[in-house]
């Protein structure tokens, strides 16, 4: 049979139905011999996967998953031998040898296997001998859609697929040295697992690849040659366990049995217990209604008739994925590709997630999220959702120390979303969305510990001592406060205040500075005690005034913007440490006034004195003045003005001593194309509006010597009252 397919999965129930075997063997690992009861277990809803994960180092390095829908033929087989109450068994190479087998230059075993039968490719073989270029057309016709015609005899279409593939074996090339000794030792094991089961079972049914049947078909090779191709093989000592898996992934996985391109028509095709052409298509209807489209029962009609009028066109004996969804693209979508992509991602491939026990044997930290996850409603999905949390809601402040946590641990089920407009500290956004992978992130990490909030102390402590840079510790300090871990603090405040020591330069410090202030707001929201990182934010900040003389002078152009980007930084962490202001603004006092300040930089504290009061308008016009005076380079001139009017031009709509000197400055500059570029860099940011407002009050320089301080009345204005007061209801006055 084929790994994943409904007519495959139904053929083999009734195969299994009508041989009645005494064992069931089925591709698949041995270690999961003692999972395979829990496939009974009314909790455990496909698609699930085994996973497989070495004992001892990173399990993320070598995990392995066998993926099952509710279609595949195996998952069938499970389920009937479970019902039957017929023992089953896995008869697949270990995946203990797998592991021990894989090194580091070489590829995993399972996906040395898929390259391998990808060369050689033998469905594609039978599809294109029998005139198709398309081998998932082929199977779907002349196996998927026929094999439920073989009532009479059950067997007969698994004979026709093992005579065609003795066929294909034969004529298919040597894959590489490496992959063919894997596949001799997989069929290998394969046949000494049927020969030990032979001698207690007389009515074994087998369960496997199709590509595999030739190989345990009677004569089988001798069992001393058997021994010899396994001889040599060592095993690692494994955990396996069942996970939830994913329509998508079953889509895109390449590793052991592939996938299928279309898993969401796959599971129709298996649930579906009649007209499974209309109930696919009324399904569609529902999907594209969602979005708002008005969709009819007609529309149904017609593209119902349309899927199976190609099919009587194209011979093919039941109107396939391919023909729904040309009707869905010609009826239903009216040609618009991007409904069709809607369509296919929701419905085609589908968003199913699997489901597991809430009990099912796993490591203890895995069982402790899942115990998180039931406690906070916040149950996984592969369905991507937005969640808003109101962090005053105890709920919801433990769900955002859960997610927190959980990505310390480098499980980023939840990307954390800018906060909404209007929106508080108070509130936190995230996207959730959890992908199959992340099981094994969680096994890999409960080497740190069993619950998660102690997996996730003991890595912010581990990277607190290896942290190489200031800014490293900074942002743990924030992510650790974050997540409410209050025993890991101590050690990464210890690792800040050292980092702090040893590190001189005070642009550093200004980088750091910021994100700790957002940390303590963060904290004072979630109620943290955050008295031992103030007292270090507070020496950072005192340490910041002390050296700010030194940082500020003798940069070049790139370090002159990246130390107003850190000014401005700083300037606007102050509030949020709730501490007073005046040695900030005093430090800034002392260093305006050097000689050998950047333009931009002196500038720009300029503003930050005026916004504060420190200085009036007419200090910083007499400051600017100095800087636009004869002699002094205009790229000087260019770059105060820049870092004074940074972050809105307005000061120069409502200050015309200080316009009037910027437009005096302008009209006397000899060589203009030198400045040009940086003016153009300033005054270019500004809003529309600003930039209008600018040039109005420029046009108006020469009219009296000064601007207009009252609004008199003007030709523009005049022109709109007649409309303004027919608007209002009162009298149209034409004069």
């Amino acid at each position: 049979m084929r790994h994943h397919g409904p007519g495959s999965a139904r053929a083999v129930w009734r195969a299994l139905s009508d041989y009645e075997p005494d064992i069931v063997l089925i591709e698949g690992p041995p270690e999961a011999d003692k999972l395979v009861t829990w496939a009974a277990h009314e909790e455990l809803r496909p698609p699930v996967a085994l996973l497989a994960y070495p004992n001892q180092g990173d399990p993320s390095a070598r995990a392995a998953f066998w993926p099952f829908g509710d279609f595949s033929p195996e998952w069938q087989a499970i389920r009937w031998a479970l019902r039957a109450q017929v023992p089953v068994r896995f008869c697949d190479l270990p995946a203990g040898v797998r592991f021990a087998s894989v090194t580091v230059s070489e590829a995993s075993d399972a996906e040395a296997e898929t390259d391998a039968l990808a060369r050689r490719d033998p469905i594609g073989a039978l599809a294109f001998a029998a005139g198709y270029d398309d081998p998932e057309r082929w199977w779907e016709d002349v196996v998927e859609h026929q094999i439920a015609d073989h009532d009479h005899d059950p067997m007969a279409p698994f004979d026709a697929i093992a005579s065609a593939m003795g066929v294909v074996r034969q004529a298919a090339p040597d894959p590489p040295a490496r992959e063919k000794l894997y596949e001799d030792r997989r069929e290998a094991h394969m046949r000494q697992v049927l020969r030990s089961a032979r001698k207690t079972h007389e009515r074994i049914a087998v369960v496997c690849g199709a590509w595999h049947v030739p190989a345990l078909t009677d004569p089988l090779p001798t069992a001393a040659a058997d021994a010899r191709t396994l001889k040599g093989l060592t095993k690692s000592r494994i955990g396996m366990t069942w996970v939830p898996w994913t329509h998508g992934r079953l889509a895109s996985w390449q590793g052991y049995g592939a996938g299928v391109s279309s898993p969401g028509w796959y599971h129709h095709l298996f649930t579906a217990p009649d007209r499974v052409v209309e109930r696919w298509l009324t399904a569609v209807a529902g999907v594209l209604r969602a979005e708002g489209l008005p969709i009819s029962s007609a529309h149904i009609i017609e593209a119902v008739r349309l899927a199976e009028a190609l099919a009587t066109l194209r011979a093919r004996p039941l109107a396939g994925l391919a023909e729904v969804t040309e009707a869905t693209r010609a009826v239903l979508c009216d040609g618009d590709e991007l409904r069709v992509q809607l369509v296919n991602r929701k419905l085609v491939v589908g968003e199913r997630l699997g489901e597991i026990p809430a009990d099912m044997p796993g490591v203890p930290l895995a069982q402790d999220l899942a115990a998180s996850q039931r406690s906070l409603r916040l149950q996984p999905s592969a369905l991507a959702r937005d969640l808003d949390l109101d962090l005053r809601r105890p709920i919801d402040a433990d769900r955002s120390r859960l997610l927190h946590r959980l990505r310390l641990l480098d499980v980023p089920w939840g990307e954390p979303l800018e906060q909404r407009r209007g929106r508080g500290t108070f509130w936190e956004s995230w996207r959730l969305v959890w992908e199959p992978e992340y099981a094994v992130d969680v096994i890999a990490a409960s080497g740190y510990g069993a619950t998660v909030p102690a997996a996730a102390t003991a890595v912010v402590v581990e990277r607190a001592g290896a942290a190489k840079t200031l800014g490293d510790v900074t942002a743990l300090v924030e992510r650790c406060l974050l997540a409410d871990l209050p025993t890991a603090l101590p050690p990464v405040l210890a690792a800040l205040d050292e980092r702090m020591a040893l590190d001189t330069d005070v642009a550093h410090l200004m980088d750091a500075l910021p994100a700790l202030a957002r940390t303590l707001r963060y904290g004072d929201v979630r109620g943290t005690d955050v008295g031992s990182l103030r007292v270090v934010t507070t020496t950072m900040l005192t340490r910041i005034r002390i050296g700010l003389q030194k940082a500020l002078t003798n940069l070049d152009d790139d370090a002159t913007r990246a130390m107003r980007a850190r000014l401005d930084g700083v300037h606007a962490a102050i509030p949020l440490l709730e501490a007073s202001s005046d040695g900030w603004y005093d430090a800034l006092a002392k260093v305006a006034g050097r000689d050998d300040l950047p333009g931009l930089l002196a500038g720009r504290i300029a503003r930050l004195l005026v916004d504060a009061g420190r200085i009036d308008h007419a200090e910083a016009a007499r400051r600017l003045g100095v800087v636009l005076t004869v002699g002094v380079p205009p790229a000087r001139g260019a770059g105060w003005i820049e870092g004074f009017v940074a972050g809105g031009g307005l000061v120069l709509v409502h200050d015309e001593p200080l316009l009037r000197l910027v437009d005096e400055w302008l009209a006397g500059i000899d060589d203009f194309p030198t400045v040009l570029p940086l003016l153009r860099r300033t005054f270019g940011a500004f809003p529309a509006p600003q930039r209008r407002a600018i040039g109005e009050r420029v046009r108006q320089l020469g009219r009296a010597g000064s601007l207009p301080v009252a609004a008199g009345p003007h030709p523009r204005g005049d022109a709109v009252l007649p409309t303004v007061r027919l608007l209002l209801g009162g009298p149209v006055d034409d004069r």
